[in-house]
């Protein structure tokens, strides 16, 4: 889903922008291999127009800004793979959590390992717990309120394929805070580091 992103973003000119990525409109194969689909809302983008539109996509998913600016951009999109991806770890729509992250001190007490989809079993390897920190910082960077700061889909894909280290506390340990501090420096020279 992040390559299929990135490449309607950075190598489709002009870059085409989806509009509303969710859970209904990701396509899954026999290998779970993801694709996106529905394009009926898809925007190529003018790079010499303010990019004004009507507010579309599904509700739950439509970066904030939206309501207020009515202009698309890429981080739209960035906005919306984030609820994904955090749907896919909670397996659930996280509409109790999104807000909370206005306020990231609220997720202080909040533990990674609580809000996981409780119908699998905590994960007792260190590479998949290692991965999961990997997502869950990932997806919290493609949250973030401020629409600039989110990292374009070819950062994440980039942090994606990048090689990480053990992590250095327990993922029973890891708060939701500390994540959504971690995805502030997404896209930046250095990588994403263990919490």
């Amino acid at each position: 889903m992040a390559h299929a992103l990135s490449y309607l973003h950075h190598d489709c000119t002009p870059p085409i922008v989806h509009r509303d990525i969710s859970s209904n409109n990701i396509l899954l194969n026999s290998s779970f291999e993801a694709s996106v689909a529905d394009f009926g809302t898809a925007r190529m983008l003018d790079m010499d127009s303010s990019n004004h539109t009507i507010l579309v996509g599904t509700r739950g998913y439509i970066a904030p800004e939206l309501a207020y600016t009515m202009a698309v951009t890429e981080k739209c999109d960035v906005y919306s793979f984030g609820v994904v991806a955090l749907e896919t770890l909670m397996g659930k729509h996280p509409e109790e959590l999104l807000p909370c992250l206005s306020s990231p001190t609220s997720l202080v007490n909040m533990k990674l390992i609580d809000v996981l989809d409780s119908r699998l079993s905590p994960p007792t390897s260190q590479l998949v717990a290692r991965n999961l920190v990997q997502v869950a910082t990932l997806t919290f960077a493609c949250l973030n309120q401020k629409a600039k700061s989110r990292p374009t889909m070819k950062e994440v894909c980039k942090e994606f394929l990048s090689r990480q280290t053990s992590l250095t506390v327990p993922l029973r340990m890891i708060s939701l805070f500390e994540l959504v501090k971690q995805g502030m420096h997404v896209g930046e020279s250095s990588k994403i580091c263990p919490v």
